[in-house]
């Protein structure tokens, strides 16, 4: 039996074990479908603002020199749209290369194809090796059980403290209510007062009256007596 000492044959099998995925594919600078869309937005939007300046639009602001000299008008109207054309272009191709535009919407081309080939061909979840992920995303990993437990305590006791809110507003309702009831009672007996004690004082002046009546009475029989 004979051992393999090519150092090819090594460094394959060493790949092969390797847990690390391959490399993602070059990004492709060529304008992609996204990139194309776009390409085509924006030519019939300025299409439709150079249409917008035509010469009747344009020499209509400029009647004089419309009437006296329409060829040179005529002329400065199409450099002038010439120009407008040229910068508009230019000012695009200036932003999709300061964006990165034409990398990063290939990018996205390339992850939504991915997307749907995983979805039309029902491809799961694949194991992902957790030294290839970004410090970010493995210290949200690591917190997300820790986080999901704490909200759940802080949603059980919010939904504690408001159960608890809703039964102290109705009791306050219902105290409410019975200080009203009470209330009405008072008035009811404090009118009830008022009428027993102004009776009260009729009776009173009535009896002073009968009892003066009663003296005089007696004084005009004593008198009648001598």
């Amino acid at each position: 039996m004979t051992e393999d000492t090519n150092p090819a044959n090594s460094t394959t099998t060493r790949a092969a074990a390797s847990p690390s995925p391959p490399p993602p594919a070059p990004v492709a600078l060529t304008p992609g479908p996204r990139v194309a869309k776009l390409q085509e937005i924006f030519d019939k939007a300025l299409a439709r603002t150079l249409r917008a300046n035509s010469y009747a639009n344009f020499s209509s602001c400029f009647p004089t020199p419309a009437k006296h000299v329409p060829a040179s008008l005529e002329s400065v109207w199409r450099q002038l749209n010439a120009k407008l054309e040229e910068s508009a272009k230019a000012e695009f191709e200036d932003i999709l290369t300061e964006r990165d535009a034409v990398r990063q919407l290939n990018e996205l081309d390339r992850l939504v194809g991915e997307a749907k080939y995983r979805k039309d061909h029902g491809v799961g979840q694949e194991t992902v090796a957790p030294h290839t992920l970004p410090p970010d995303e493995l210290f949200r990993s690591h917190l997300l059980p820790y986080m999901r437990e704490t909200q759940s305590s802080l949603n059980h006791k919010i939904e504690s403290v408001q159960d608890e809110n809703s039964e102290l507003a109705q009791r306050v309702q219902a105290q409410r209510r019975e200080i009203q009831d009470l209330l009405v009672g008072l008035e009811s007996v404090v009118a009830d007062l008022e009428v027993a004690a102004a009776a009260a004082t009729q009776f009173g002046s009535d009896n002073n009256l009968r009892q003066e009546a009663a003296e005089m009475d007696e004084e005009i029989r004593a008198r009648s007596e001598l």
